[in-house]
């Protein structure tokens, strides 16, 4: 018999393992995560939505359906999370935002069906910062979610409620978004690995939109072969998706399970100067820059030939991007005007059409969402639009220029996740820029659509710090490889995995609430 306890300790991997053999029933692994859910989330604050009496019937008709000798997928009855900016049918759907509190979509987006027809078992929508403007999840018209390492500091954003859900054993594993970085940012801060795929590789049908050449769906593990299990399987093409990439994935189990091994030999790995490197260290701690030198180390240790290679106009993402993806939400978030769907203000006969909707935004959209379709519209605007959004476009191609040339040289580039570790609560509320700056090392990776993982590289003053892995698109494959041989290599050295040195789970929930 195994306990509650043991069950929400094992990675997903080991979990589906015993899910196969018999040794534990989905029933028994969905209620395990039920009840640290109910003791543990009012402290935590990943959860939007939970609805017990659902997963346990799910998990009961996968265990049914294994009794009965059914060949069923190594996903079958495992518990997962979703962030709710997934649209899951019959499930409260927000993206965060008040505008759309109640709503419960007729349709599945397509990673949310992958997921059901793989078998797995939803515990539960994830808090998140409101349509994923954030780098905290306080910007949440709900709720604040709090770091499972310390409760009263951020699990980063956007997918902070998922983040936290994994780091703090409510669920194994979990479905997060990454536009500017909010996969690996909450990754690195929660002591996760998060890994952003190449634009196009994973479906966005059903995805609510915030910025549509930048949105990503990607996973959030405890370890890199459970993110890249879980890559798997939601990646692919979807006809559904105008975006959508019509090629295989690679196979990037196996090349986790490969990576381990340690064996670097003959990879080349670029680490950015404008990321952190000499003359660009404004802004970073201290902790994160040696957490960083020691993984640069570490790989080169390894066997891989380490070189230095600058990209210029990275310095200029942070920037670019803040133009980009306000213009692109200003389009996306026009749809929202409580007329079909969400909440709708004032509809008493004795106020127009336009009013209605202005009220409706007014009070269902929150501060950096108005702060942001302000912005973007300014981008877009005539007399404005070549100085702001054309400017910013240029800027981006000049960044996928400078990945290009890099990648002429070498496989991969590696810089940290994050400039700082998990920032206490509240102390950048006020401050949007630098909240903006928490995203300065992941931006470039998102503006060219490439793949970009975070693993962690271990700890700085006892909170995580994340190390970067980059590559060319399609080749996420080289970003589980290297992430998998650190994850390794780190584990071995201190004998045993970075969360195990999480503070217990008892003493979490006591915090505040």
């Amino acid at each position: 018999m195994v306990s509650s306890s043991e069950i929400t300790d094992l990675d997903a991997a080991e979990l589906g393992r015993r899910l196969g053999a018999g040794e534990v029933s989905s029933v028994e692994a969905t209620r395990a995560y039920l009840d640290r859910i109910e003791a543990e989330d009012g402290a935590v604050g990943a959860y939007l939505h939970v609805d017990g009496e659902a997963a346990l019937e799910r998990a009961a008709a996968v265990d049914a359906a294994r009794a009965a000798g059914e060949e069923l997928g190594p996903l079958a009855g495992l518990p997962v999370a979703l962030k709710d900016v997934f649209v899951t049918e019959g499930v409260p759907t927000t993206s965060g935002s008040r505008i759309l509190e109640g709503w419960r979509p007729p349709y599945d987006a397509t990673v949310t069906r992958r997921l059901k027809d793989a078998g797995t078992v939803l515990l539960g929508k994830t808090n998140m910062d409101e349509f994923a403007m954030g780098s905290s999840t306080e910007n949440s018209a709900y709720r604040v979610t709090r770091n499972p390492w310390d409760l009263s500091r951020i699990p980063g954003g956007s997918s902070g409620g998922s983040s936290a859900a994994v780091a703090g054993g409510l669920a194994p594993w979990a479905l997060g978004t990454d536009t500017g970085g909010s996969i690996r940012q909450p990754a690195a801060v929660t002591g996760l690995v998060g890994h952003k795929p190449t634009y196009g590789s994973v479906s966005r049908y059903g995805l609510i939109a915030f910025s549509s050449s930048l949105d990503q769906a990607g996973p959030m593990a405890r370890t890199v072969l459970d993110a890249a299990v879980l890559h798997e399987a939601i990646g692919g093409h979807d006809p559904r998706d105008s975006t959508s990439i019509d090629a295989p994935l690679p196979p990037l189990a196996e090349c986790a399970r490969r990576g381990a091994a340690g064996d670097l030999s003959g990879l080349r790995v670029g680490v950015v100067r404008e990321l952190g490197g000499e003359g660009h260290t404004t802004g970073y701690e201290e902790g994160v820059l040696a957490r960083f030198a020691e993984a640069v180390q570490l790989i080169e240790g390894m066997g891989a030939e380490v070189r230095e290679i600058s990209c210029p106009s990275f310095d200029l993402a942070l920037a670019a991007y803040y133009l980009i993806a306000p213009s692109e939400a200003s389009s996306n978030l026009a749809r929202f005007e409580g007329m079909r769907f969400g909440i709708r203000v004032s509809d008493d006969g004795r106020h127009d059409l336009d009013e209605v909707m202005a009220l409706t935004r007014a009070q269902g959209f929150g501060p950096e969402v108005k702060r942001r379709i302000i912005l973007g519209t300014y981008a877009l605007s005539a007399g404005y639009y070549d100085a702001y959004y054309g400017q910013a476009q240029k800027v981006r191609t000049l960044i996928t220029r400078d990945f290009t040339t890099a990648f002429d040289d070498v496989d991969v580039l590696i810089s940290p996740t994050t400039p700082s570790v998990a920032f206490p609560l509240g102390s950048r509320v006020d401050d949007p820029l630098a909240m903006y700056a928490a995203d300065l090392c992941t931006l470039p990776a998102s503006l060219a659509g490439l793949p970009a993982t975070s693993v962690p590289c271990g700890l700085s003053e006892g909170l995580p710090v994340g190390l970067q892995i980059m590559a060319p698109a399609l080749a996420d494959d080289r970003c589980y490889s290297l992430a998998a041989a650190v994850e390794a290599a780190l584990d071995s050295a201190r004998g045993h995995r970075l969360l195990d040195e999480l503070p217990t789970r008892a003493a979490a929930a006591g915090g505040p609430a």
